[in-house]
């Protein structure tokens, strides 16, 4: 195994209504168990890749009662922890990052599949980089090129914040950059 922990994800989907989460490790059981009976042993009828190969779904079949299901295996990667300015650590947490570009985004005609795969594109870069910690002004450098790609507007909204402009000529000095390219 790597240096970075696998667990797979399993999303068992029963009806519109109900949805289970059972997580898989390489610590815990060989089998994925039924949601109906809960038996241990099931069978896989149907593999295919999904979500550009980042994700395998799997339809099975339970061997005891013949109920059949769907699950969703996706690697779950530890992504660095982020050092901020002040010298604070926190863990990674990609409701935040997604928080802050839907904010850069607002009232920005950017279809959603685009922003959710930028947020999956800044997560590969995490994911790879190798490093434990990361400073957050790295991670904010990853937002706002992902940004420039989505929409100028809300590149420079981010950047506004983010490299704390303090009047007029740091934006233009911002717009004139992106002019040139």
């Amino acid at each position: 195994m790597n240096s970075f922990q696998i667990r797979l994800a399993a999303f068992s989907f029963l009806s519109s209504q109900r949805i289970i989460v059972v997580w898989l490790s390489n610590k815990c059981q060989k089998h994925m168990r039924c949601p109906f009976c809960t038996a241990n042993d099931t069978k896989v009828i149907d593999s295919r890749l999904t979500n550009e190969g980042d994700q395998v779904k799997r339809r099975r079949e339970c061997v005891s009662c013949k109920e059949r299901f769907t699950t969703f295996e996706v690697a779950a990667l530890t992504l660095p922890r982020i050092v901020k300015r002040d010298g604070t650590r926190e863990q990674f947490q990609e409701d935040k990052l997604r928080a802050g570009m839907i904010r850069a985004l607002e009232k920005r005609s950017v279809d959603s599949e685009r922003i959710e795969a930028s947020i999956s594109q800044i997560k590969k870069q995490l994911a790879s980089c190798g490093e434990r910690e990361l400073a957050a002004n790295v991670l904010g450098e990853m937002v706002m090129t992902e940004l420039k790609t989505l929409d100028h507007v809300a590149f420079v909204r981010f950047a506004s914040v983010y490299r704390s402009f303090q009047d007029v000529s740091d934006f233009t000095e911002m717009i004139k950059s992106l002019q040139k390219q």
